[in-house]
C-alpha cells in the first residue's frame, strides 16, 4: 500500500505511550495499534484531527505517499 503511517515515529518523538494516547483520544488501544502498524483501511477525520491535537503535528507527520 503507498500510504505509510508515521503515527509510531511521531509518538517516539513525542515521547507518549500507546495507552496513554488512546486513552486522550478515547479509542482502544487496540485500535490504535491498528492505525500505528498501517492495517486500517481509513480513518475518520476526527480521529486524524484529534491525533494532530494531541501530538502537536500536522496530517502530513502522521501520513506519507510512496510510490
Amino acid at each position: 500500500m503507498p500510504i505509510i503511517v508515521n503515527l509510531d515515529v511521531m509518538m517516539a518523538k513525542r515521547k507518549v505511550r500507546s495507552k496513554d494516547l488512546a486513552q486522550q483520544l478515547g479509542i482502544t488501544e487496540a485500535n490504535l495499534s491498528i492505525l500505528k502498524t498501517g492495517k486500517a483501511k481509513a480513518i475518520r477525520f476526527t480521529t486524524l484531527e484529534s491525533l494532530c491535537e494531541a501530538l502537536d503535528c500536522q496530517p502530513g507527520d502522521l501520513l506519507e505517499y510512496q510510490e
